[in-house]
């Protein structure tokens, strides 16, 4: 594998890319939802008049990149926050194309949380669904950056906020065109993190970086990278067939670099009818009547509960050749059940986060199931516990996954975070967002598990995601999160939260000597914990902040 500067040669950014894909086929369908049926012509023109919006109410670039540091921002920024659908699609193109910085919004977060991050990102315009307006309007009247607010309508029934405008009335009342700017490849992406283990942080990417790094600037697999514009154009998928369902909400990276990857290469971007949820019938129903080829979920939460449906109903699904999963593992017995209903299916998962991209993966196939182990990506390595030094295939001890190449700026406003997230190694700046893994032999890279969430008891290192893993393999368990809790003896300790299937019993001597096939016995929970459900993010992350206040209790 070659590994090529990521900062050599044409330098992209997202406006362009999606205004050179949409002039190459205008009339093939970009976005379905439902009812609604938008070309990549009708995308262009709604984001055009979104950015001509945004751009006359005197948004955009104020201090150029080059008089910043790595944690600073000179644009504007424009919170999203929505759930899936076009408008969220359009905000980020239109804001791209005024050179305004979008960013994501948590639709679950109650009002304090809400103040937090729009006060973090000092957000100057709000792009949100009218269900929401009730907790953005307690939370104005501290945030005195926003001056925008334009609401979208969704048949919940609220009233316009006082001097918020109509999301559809204002696009129809903007010019068409294109807004006076150039936008820029040092123009911002930002994203910020689940918060699911502290408080979320905004990762600030040039877009050039994100590009190459998750939204189609190479191919997935082979990792070839897009050379330019006129490589892009030949990129772009000579059939226009190709309709990808996407159902992990915009509002987390995963979801977001999947609908910008399949958009770069000329695809469909479908979403359920219902994006409140995963509804799995509605799913099915949507594979069915679109002719989906993929889909895109986030580990077991997301997963499970379609594959049951699968098991007790049959929907024609011939066209659907391919089920990708990242941001959460996707355990072995859960494919397995996936590959016997679907034993054409290519099952992918892709491993990265959000201050390095998509970065590895490993593909499953029926009679050849994989999970935990990933092929890696240019520029995916592992250095040691010191980040000192990159480690050899073969050294057999725990490191730190890292990313080289194409990696972030920085977090907003948090120049120490910064320092120690993106460390330089031997002349070379990685990204290190938390994640324990080990380089194999055979050169792939078993993945341990984030740091922040390893229980350290008497001194061993144990990893959550391990234990979730061995639980998760006794049948009768339907979901799963370990914490750990103080102990007197051992300092911490492994507690277990299960959540069991339907109708489904197991008592925890039983769950114990299933995961004591899997694990040395000094991983083994100190306690198992039964609750009716998980929670979890809307992407079906582990909420692990839940998980440490239940394990106390258990």
């Amino acid at each position: 594998m070659t590994e090529v500067d990521p900062g050599s040669g044409t330098q992209f950014n997202l406006a362009e890319v999606h205004e050179t894909v949409s002039a190459r086929i205008p009339d093939r369908t970009c976005i379905v939802r439902g009812d609604v049926r938008l070309t990549f012509a009708e995308v262009t023109e709604r984001s055009r008049r979104l950015a001509s919006l945004l751009h006359g109410r005197g948004f955009g670039v104020h201090r150029p990149r080059a008089e910043l540091q790595p944690w600073e921002s000179g644009q504007d920024h424009l919170a999203l926050y929505l759930y899936n659908g076009n408008e969220y699609i359009e905000g980020m193109l239109g804001a791209y194309k005024a050179r305004v910085a979008p960013f994501n919004v948590n639709y679950r977060y109650v009002e304090e949380e809400l103040r937090y991050l729009l006060a973090d990102a000092g957000a100057r315009g709000v792009v949100y669904h009218a269900e929401f307006a009730p907790v953005l309007a307690a939370v104005l009247p501290d945030l005195g950056s926003v001056e925008l607010l334009l609401q979208v309508a969704d048949g919940s029934g609220n009233d316009l906020l006082p001097g918020a405008v109509d999301y559809e009335e204002a696009l129809a009342s903007a010019p068409a065109e294109k807004p006076p700017v150039d936008p820029s490849p040092d123009d911002l992406y930002i994203l910020y993190t689940g918060g699911t283990t502290g408080m979320p942080k905004g990762v600030i990417w040039r877009q050039h970086d994100i590009f190459r790094a998750a939204m189609g600037g190479r191919v997935y697999g082979t990792w070839e990278l897009v050379a330019d514009y006129e490589d892009l154009v030949k990129k772009i998928l000579p059939v226009d067939n190709v309709r990808v369902l996407n159902l992990p909400p915009l509002m987390h990276g995963a979801a977001q670099w999947a609908a910008f990857y399949y958009m770069t290469m000329g695809a469909t971007v479908l979403f359920p009818d219902d994006t409140r949820r995963v509804d799995p019938v509605d799913v099915w129903r949507t594979v069915e009547r679109e002719k989906a080829v993929g889909i895109t979920a986030v580990g077991d939460a997301m997963a499970r509960p379609l594959v049951e449906e699968l098991e007790r109903h049959s929907y024609d699904t011939g066209s659907l050749m391919a089920f990708g999963s990242g941001g959460a593992i996707m355990s072995e017995g859960l494919k397995e059940r996936l590959l016997a209903k679907l034993p054409n299916l290519l099952v992918t998962d892709v491993a990265g986060a959000s201050e390095t991209g998509a970065q590895m993966g490993t593909n499953s196939t029926a009679g050849s199931v994989s999970t935990g182990c990933f092929v890696p990506g240019p520029g995916t390595v592992v250095l040691d516990a010191e980040l000192t030094r990159v480690l050899e295939a073969g050294e057999d001890h725990a490191g730190w996954l890292a990313q080289r190449g194409a990696v972030p700026l920085g977090y907003l406003g948090d120049p120490d975070k910064t320092a120690r997230t993106f460390p330089t190694v031997d002349g070379v700046r990685y990204s290190v967002p938390g994640d324990r893994a080990r380089l194999l032999a055979d050169g792939q890279i078993e993945l341990l598990g984030r740091d922040s969430v390893t229980i350290n008891s008497g001194g061993e290192k144990i990893f959550a995601e391990e234990v979730e893993q061995a639980l998760i393999r006794h049948p009768a368990v339907a979901d799963v999160v370990v914490a750990g809790r103080p102990s007197e003896r051992w300092g911490e300790e492994v507690v277990a939260l299960v959540q069991l299937g339907e109708g489904l019993r197991a008592t925890p001597d039983e769950l114990l000597a299933e995961a004591g096939r899997h694990l040395a016995r000094y991983k083994l929970p100190k306690a198992i914990g039964f609750y009716d459900s998980i929670v979890r993010s809307p992407s079906g992350k582990a909420d692990y902040c839940w998980a440490r206040e239940q394990a106390g209790k258990v």
